[in-house]
């Protein structure tokens, strides 16, 4: 099923004529993205990365010297106000503007910046559908500071932290190198340098790829990840892009072990690229039951009657307080109507309490069992049970 119904379906997402090409995230969809966020977060705080938070507005000058102006112009957004100003389609700019606000010793490198700032890209209508192409979205976007000699091990960290991402999903991975094209900036020394160390840290962190001979873009070679989902699909997600451009136009530079002024090596990163892509593909994978972990309510309470309200009420405040999202329904229909819509609604847990429960829970006979249907209580039995299965 499409990503557009799965959502539409979950209440995990809309679109609005008012806002073209932007995705609007209602509270379950933002749940899951939320979710994902802060999984990456944590991933870049453990393999050392710094989290920035750069301006939407820029003026044209920024976008001159990074090149965007003349190559890009026609994807880029302007704004009115106070002169010409360009909303951000990236991030990078805006990091090698931080990054030649200071002076750089090698010893302060590798300098490893996260940014997940909002992006604006004018696609055009026809091209626009969905999560999985948009004007409005956010990228896991980071950017390297490198010396040479610090090159090999840190792809082999980025793939290392790609791998990690996409295991816990269940999701395969296909790496490929896209080399020097027939234009290209530098020197072929530098490009054939940068290739190598793209195939050894491939090789180090044990992860198969092919080569597209002549597929990289002008300012550097680079790796693309796709990623293969629950039906097989390949889907472009990953990227990890040396860049000789930037850091040559912006004049970066740090001091080196011998006091001679040297250029950085840069390159870019994402693991789940645009994150509003991402979404539209895992909502596809998982056909919209998402795993315990990464549901946006990991156990429905259903009491058997309104009776019951307050015991499940309780319940769920003790399994909130394990940090498990939970919610009751108390909605004025029949039990077996609430079991059916939370079924459909893909809640990977429900509570099912009556009669029999409050009786168990006030005897501590938290295990026994149910008599009938209509006498039905906590189908999992215990609350470590289900703190369990949340976090699964």
């Amino acid at each position: 099923m499409d990503h557009r119904e799965i959502g539409q379906q979950l209440d995990l997402f809309m679109f609005s004529d008012l806002s073209p090409g932007c995705p609007i995230w209602l509270p379950h969809g933002n749940t899951v993205y939320s979710i994902l966020q802060d999984k990456i977060r944590k991933l870049n705080a453990e393999f050392g990365y710094v989290e920035v938070r750069t301006p939407i507005l820029w003026k044209p000058d920024l976008y001159k010297i990074s090149g965007h102006l003349d190559h890009y112009a026609e994807n880029m957004f302007s704004a009115k106000g106070d002169g010409d100003l360009y909303l951000k389609p990236m991030n990078c700019p805006g990091h090698m503007e931080i990054f030649r606000s200071k002076h750089w010793s090698v010893y302060d490198l590798p300098y490893r910046m996260a940014d997940h700032g909002n992006l604006h890209r004018n696609e055009s209508s026809g091209s626009v559908g969905g999560l999985t192409r948009c004007r409005g979205f956010c990228q896991d976007d980071a950017h390297l500071f490198l010396s040479p000699d610090q090159i090999g091990s840190e792809i082999v960290s980025i793939v290392t932290m790609v791998q990690r991402v996409y295991s816990k999903l269940g999701m395969g991975l296909i790496a490929a190198i896209s080399t020097r094209p027939l234009k290209f900036m530098g020197d072929v020394s530098t490009w054939d340098l940068a290739e190598n160390d793209l195939r050894n840290a491939l090789d180090a962190a044990k992860q198969d790829f092919i080569e597209n001979p002549g597929d990289g873009a002008f300012y550097g070679p680079k790796i693309d990840i796709d990623v293969r989902d629950a039906i097989g699909r390949s889907w472009q997600l990953s990227t990890i892009q040396y860049d000789f451009n930037q850091p040559a136009g912006f004049g970066l530079e740090y001091q080196a072990a011998d006091g001679s002024r040297q250029q950085p090596v840069m390159i870019h990163s994402a693991k789940f690229g645009s994150i509003e892509r991402f979404m539209g593909v895992l909502v596809e994978h998982y056909a919209g039951a998402f795993p315990p972990w990464l549901a946006p309510v990991q156990v429905i309470g259903i009491p058997v009657t309104d009776a019951h309200n307050a015991y499940l009420l309780g319940v769920a405040d003790r399994l909130r307080a394990r940090g498990i999202r939970v919610e009751v329904d108390m909605a004025d229909d029949r039990m077996q109507k609430k079991i059916r819509t939370h079924t459909t609604q893909k809640v990977p847990l429900q509570l099912i309490a009556g009669e029999r429960a409050a009786l168990a829970a006030s005897s501590g006979l938290v295990n026994a069992a149910p008599d009938d249907a209509s006498k039905m209580f906590l189908a999992t039995q215990t609350l470590d049970e289900a703190r369990h299965v949340a976090h699964a």
